[in-house]
Formats: C-alpha cells, sequence, structure tokens
C-alpha cells in the first residue's frame, strides 16, 4: 500500500515568519500534532508540538512567570522548526516510509508531489494502518480536522 491511502490531506501550514504564540494556538485549536511551515511557496521546515514545548518555559503561564519567560513566544517558526524536512511522495510504500520515521528520529512525513505539498503521514496514521489493516481508511484518510493556512 501506497502513503497516498493513509496520509491525512488536511495539512496545517505557516509561513517561516508565524510567531511561536500563533503556533501554539494553531497546535491547540487545529488538533493537530505536527505544523508545516512554508517559505516562497515551498516546504522549509516542520514544527511538532514537542519543538513547540522545547522552546517555551517550564514558567509560562505561572505565579513564577518573569520576561525571560515570554520572550520565546515571540519566536518566529524558522527558528523553532526542523530544517530539510525528510519527505515522501503519495506513492512511496508504506513499508518504506516507516523505517524512515525510526532512522530520522521525527513523528512525520510531509508528503511532497514535485514542489506541492499534498498531505503529511504521521507514526499515527502508519499505527492504525497496520493494527487495522484497510478497515479504517476513512478515519486514516480524514481526521475530520479542517485544513488550516495562515498563509493566507
Amino acid at each position: 500500500m501506497a502513503v497516498d491511502g493513509i496520509m491525512s490531506r488536511d495539512v496545517v501550514t505557516v509561513p517561516s515568519d508565524t510567531i511561536l504564540t500563533d503556533i501554539r494556538k494553531c497546535l491547540q485549536e487545529g488538533g493537530v500534532h505536527h505544523i508545516l511551515v512554508i517559505e516562497d511557496g515551498g516546504l522549509c521546515g516542520v514544527i511538532s508540538d514537542r519543538d513547540v514545548l522545547r522552546a517555551l518555559s517550564p514558567f509560562l503561564d505561572t505565579y513564577t512567570e518573569g520576561h525571560r519567560d515570554v520572550h520565546p513566544l515571540a519566536l518566529p517558526a524558522q527558528e523553532v522548526m526542523r530544517t530539510e524536512p525528510v519527505t515522501v511522495t503519495p506513492g512511496t510504500d508504506i513499508e518504506e516510509a516507516a523505517p524512515l520515521l525510526l532512522d530520522h528520529d521525527i513523528s512525520s512525513l510531509p508528503v511532497v508531489e514535485g514542489n506541492e505539498l499534498v498531505g503529511i503521514v504521521t507514526t499515527k496514521d502508519l499505527l492504525n494502518h497496520y493494527t487495522n489493516g484497510a478497515n479504517r481508511p476513512a478515519y486514516a484518510v480524514d481526521r475530520g480536522h479542517a485544513a488550516v493556512s495562515m498563509t493566507d
């Protein structure tokens, strides 16, 4: 089976100058764990919810919050994202995509066709496939989240 059979086509994207406050809000409201960063019409990076957590102070939103704790919220995506994302094409076999996640210690693979971003496949998508086979394609393909883009 190819990646396009399990990938999500609803991809959350932001421009590279989007600040961490807005990225954090997208993650919380979008119900996703990965945001793809777009620059000059092409994919330039990936930000996971874990990348955001690493950038934030543990004292944020607490009684002891100080200026230095709030400062990271103004960081642009380009300073938080993982650059040179590992990608696959819609036709990439799942058996080839799964080891990429492990080999690169990542949890998502943007799916591109030529220069166009067409979806994302995550470890959750792969786990759903391996544990349920083709019995749940509606869940694997469409998680029920609306596509969100801050590039408009």
